[in-house]
Parts: C-alpha cells; structure tokens; sequence
C-alpha cells in the first residue's frame, strides 16, 4: 500500500486541474497532450505523488503527539 504523501487541497487541485485538461483535449482545445490530465486526477484521488516520494516532499499535515 502506497503511504499518502499529499494533504487534501493538494489532491483537490490535482484532481480539478487534472479533469480540466481532460475536458480541453476531449473538446479539442488543447490538444491529445493535454489527457496527460489523467496523470494528475489518479495521483489526487489516490493521494500519493510518486515525485513527491523520491524527493521526500510531503503537503500532509504532521500527526499530531496524541
């Protein structure tokens, strides 16, 4: 199981962004490229940026000591 590397307004970005570009190359707007959109609507709803893990960056918030 892929451990979350994304907070929630990063995946909501990811996800909107992403099905935006899908939108505008299925109208023809930008071109077959632009489905690369796909890319960031499965790394939003899955909550893990494969980038983010080979660089060590996360945008989740740090649990808090309970």
């Amino acid at each position: 199981m892929l451990q979350k590397n994304m907070g929630g307004s990063d995946r909501a970005v990811r996800f909107v962004l992403g099905l935006l570009l899908v939108i505008s190359a299925a109208v023809g707007a930008l071109g077959p490229w632009a489905y690369l959109g796909v890319i960031a609507m499965i790394t939003g709803a899955v909550g893990n940026c494969p980038a983010y893990s080979i660089f060590g960056f996360t945008t989740c918030k740090p649990k808090q000591p309970e």
